[in-house]
């Protein structure tokens, strides 16, 4: 055979792989019946998407989108379409004026205890929708690195999986395939925001500020979310609301404040994506492990992180700084918080029940675990909270504020881990409170292992 043939032959004949991939996938989404080759019920098993009709609907619509018009970059509007979607089934409204009640108090009680003034934006409450809209656009942002990170590591595993004899196929549907998989991303990540707007109380309630630009900087809470949480406590429902209205203010001005933090833990989480890769190797034996009849066991193996490699050097990195960060902030939130309400009768109640929730998994953990597999560790919170409170102890408000005026101020993991070192950098390690220096640290080490219930010193007639 010549070189034009064999030139020729190989050229037709990639292109007709390409056309029965081409006409194989377009079968799969044509909305035909379950024995043109797919049954919706069961990729939607696999993909980890609610079955109910109308998601399945917008699932197959953004893929046929993504078949008709192949493209290297990811269109999120599926994202969006199906976020609100979900977040409208069941939209509770609440009743805003709880909140607007709570909001002037929480700002003046914030302001005894706090050197981080008000924002100039004031304080708003949004149905499930509306923080759906506002909050969409930050969402695409956290999740478009590890969506390309992702996709480029498929693409890469299929390059060295694929049989030499359609590799030509493969290159030829590169697009098709990367905007079907960005397509399939982006209504997983609609749905998981969706999700989401049925558990957050605020604003401020996933650890980073979901609400940026003009007029949206002053924190907002959700009536219904809040009276949902308010639901589950033996706790007057006003009261519980003023609680999460104090938080949601404190972490608003501590944004506002700190203008770099929020593209700080945005980097982090855009380094951590950038090395995400595919265990190639895993993938086969996976595919001999499955059951074709039970296609969830697809996304118990993804949710499980089967085929990610443990994390390399510069994951870890990422992954600690972004872990630490998010501590210092929750932390700095329930120190503030617990100060500014400490005359709200039941506050320390409910202050367990917002530690309980999270650290049995609340919309944090939720969307953090879903983006970038991070886990929050209570036991770093409260080194956090017990760190900023040392801090104001052994110095003043300020200090401890003021540490907040750049990242390279702010206590480190080491520090974390042995807040004399802190100390002894502020210049505060000879600086001892009324107690014995021996009977302060070992308190302190009590405290950080979860030893001594909050207020311990005090007694039974003194506490109100």
């Amino acid at each position: 055979m010549s070189a034009n043939d064999e030139s020729g032959e190989g050229d037709q004949g990639r292109n007709d792989d390409f056309e029965e991939l081409q006409r194989l996938l377009r079968s799969m989404l044509s909305g035909g019946a379950p024995a043109s080759g797919m049954d919706p019920e069961q990729f939607a098993k696999a993909a980890g998407l609610p079955i109910d009709p109308q998601t399945l609907k917008g699932l197959f619509n953004a893929l046929q989108g993504a078949m008709q018009r192949p493209t290297d970059e990811i269109d999120w509007s599926a994202a969006r379409r199906t976020a609100i979607e979900v977040a409208g089934n069941g939209d509770s409204l609440g009743d805003p004026a709880s909140a607007e009640r709570a909001f002037p108090v929480a700002a003046l009680w914030l302001d005894e205890v706090t050197e981080l003034g008000a924002t100039p934006d004031a304080p708003r409450t949004l149905t499930r929708i509306e923080w759906v809209q506002q909050s969409i656009d930050t969402w695409v942002g956290l999740a478009d690195p590890v969506a390309r990170s992702i996709t480029a590591a498929l693409m890469e595993a299929l390059r060295s999986q694929m049989p030499e004899e359609l590799s030509g196929a493969l290159r030829g549907a590169t697009p098709l395939l990367r905007s079907v998989g960005g397509a399939l991303f982006a209504v997983q990540l609609g749905t998981i925001v969706g999700r989401l707007s049925g558990e957050v109380v605020s604003a401020g309630d996933v650890g980073i500020p979901l609400l940026s630009g003009p007029g949206r900087e002053g924190g907002a809470l959700l009536p219904g979310g809040a009276a949902a949480f308010a639901a589950g406590l033996d706790q007057d429902a006003e009261a519980v609301t003023l609680y999460l209205a104090v938080r949601e203010l404190a972490h608003a001005r501590l944004f506002r404040h700190t203008k770099w933090l929020r593209l700080h833990l945005l980097t982090a989480i855009a380094d951590y994506a950038r090395g995400i890769r595919i265990d190639t190797d895993r993938i086969d034996e996976i595919a001999r492990e499955i059951d074709p009849a039970h296609p969830e066991q697809i996304q118990e193996v993804i949710a499980g992180g089967a085929l990610i490699p443990p994390k390399t050097g510069a994951q870890e990195a990422a992954h600690a700084r972004l872990e630490t960060m998010l501590a210092l902030v929750e932390g700095w939130v329930d120190v503030v918080t617990a100060d500014a309400a400490k005359r709200l009768p039941g506050a320390e109640a409910i202050a367990e029940m917002v530690r309980r929730r999270r650290a049995t998994g609340g919309p944090a953990e939720h969307a953090f675990g879903a983006l970038v597999g991070l886990e929050l560790r209570p036991r770093r919170l409260r080194e956090a909270a017990a760190l900023w409170r040392l801090v104001a102890e052994r110095s003043d408000v300020a200090t401890r504020d003021g540490l907040w005026a750049h990242p390279d101020l702010l206590p480190s993991s080491e520090e974390l881990d042995h807040p004399a070192r802190l100390l002894e950098r502020l210049g505060l390690a000879g600086v001892a409170p009324d107690a014995e220096v021996d009977d302060f640290d070992a308190a302190l080490a009590q405290l950080l292992d979860g030893e001594l219930p909050p207020h311990e010193g005090r007694e039974g007639g003194a506490a109100g």
